[in-house]
């Protein structure tokens, strides 16, 4: 034969023993026992992993109920307890149907509904006219102008008030330009100290409270809507009435119920203009607690407002979440 013929290929060695050494039992441990721990670089066992500890939910909301509790809640239910405290021995109701048999209250009722209702209709006017030309007419300073509407409406009520005062009171400027020009006595300038005055001053305040979202809506009207029709002819009243009221629609009432239920409880105005004869709810709980000491029907009354402000409200709330507000 032939050295190629007797030459064979060299047998393979056989495989190391890692296999059957990593299968061996660790000695010490039963089969099926969990292995031991990892030990740490410094050859400490380290201690198993933990869940980690959980608040439950409710009791974050522990905290701020009890404030709530302590601050609102705990003095609006001594106001119905003294409403419903019976007096002279008589039953729980007898404040509320000798204050509903009142005519003071009849007509505080009165004259809070209406100038409430005439101040959120002047302010929907007046608002929707203001916000129109500041969003839509070009003129210098129109920025500005919508940056100081966002200001003013942190101004308190009795600034606005006073500043009225100091116009058109009794020694206002009116009147004194009167009295300088004519030489009489006094100026014709009284009507502050009348509802109309009274009026007049919350359309003053509450006028931005609805163009603040009127300005909001009409940022978001399509521009393109407005050249449109007016390329095609329409009138500028028409443009109004067709394409930019419906789209502030949703705004307008949202403000305007804002502004309805401001106007139910406003105290300040009332106070400032000097008003005697203009008596409304938050006037007439003033009167009832501090200058009478009839605390009970000073609760009575204090509750009718409550639910009429939070039916109000709540009205205000689903407007603006269909307003998306």
């Amino acid at each position: 034969m032939t050295e190629a013929t007797d030459r064979r290929a060299p047998r393979p060695e056989s495989a190391p023993d890692a296999p059957a050494i990593a299968h061996q039992p660790v000695r010490g441990l039963a089969p099926g026992a969990p292995e031991s721990p990892a030990a740490a670089p410094d050859g400490s066992a380290a201690r198993p992993g933990r869940a980690p500890r959980t608040v439950p939910g409710w009791l974050w909301a522990v905290p701020p109920v009890a404030v709530l509790a302590v601050v609102f809640l705990y003095p609006l239910a001594l106001v119905v307890q003294q409403s419903l405290a019976p007096g002279n021995g008589g039953g729980a109701f007898d404040a509320y149907a000798s204050v509903f048999a009142s005519h003071s209250f009849r007509e505080a009722l009165g004259t809070t509904v209406w100038l409430a209702v005439g101040a959120t209709a002047g302010c929907l006017l007046l608002g929707f006219a203001l916000a129109l030309v500041i969003a839509f007419v070009p003129f210098p300073g129109a920025r500005a102008m919508a940056k100081f509407i966002d200001v003013f409406l942190s101004f308190p009520s009795f600034l606005i008030t006073l500043a009225l005062l100091f116009v058109y009171g009794t020694v206002g400027m009116a009147n004194g330009l009167w009295t300088d020009t004519f030489g009489v006595a006094e100026g014709p300038f009284h009507f502050l100290t009348t509802p109309w005055g009274v009026l007049l001053a919350e359309i003053t305040y509450f006028t931005p409270f609805v163009m603040r979202p009127l300005l909001a809506a009409f940022s978001q009207l399509d521009t393109a809507q407005l050249e449109v029709a007016s390329s095609l002819g329409a009138k500028p009243g028409r443009i109004i009435r067709r394409v930019i009221l419906p789209e502030a629609l949703p705004a307008l009432a949202a403000g305007g119920s804002l502004v309805l239920v401001m106007c139910l409880n406003e105290f300040g105005i009332v106070l400032f203009t000097g008003a005697k004869d203009v008596t409304t709810l938050p006037m007439l709980i003033y009167g009832k607690a501090i200058l009478e000491s009839d605390y009970a029907a000073a609760c009575v009354v204090a509750v009718v407002n409550i639910v009429i402000s939070v039916g109000l409200f709540g009205l205000y709330r689903v407007v603006s979440k269909r307003a998306g507000a």
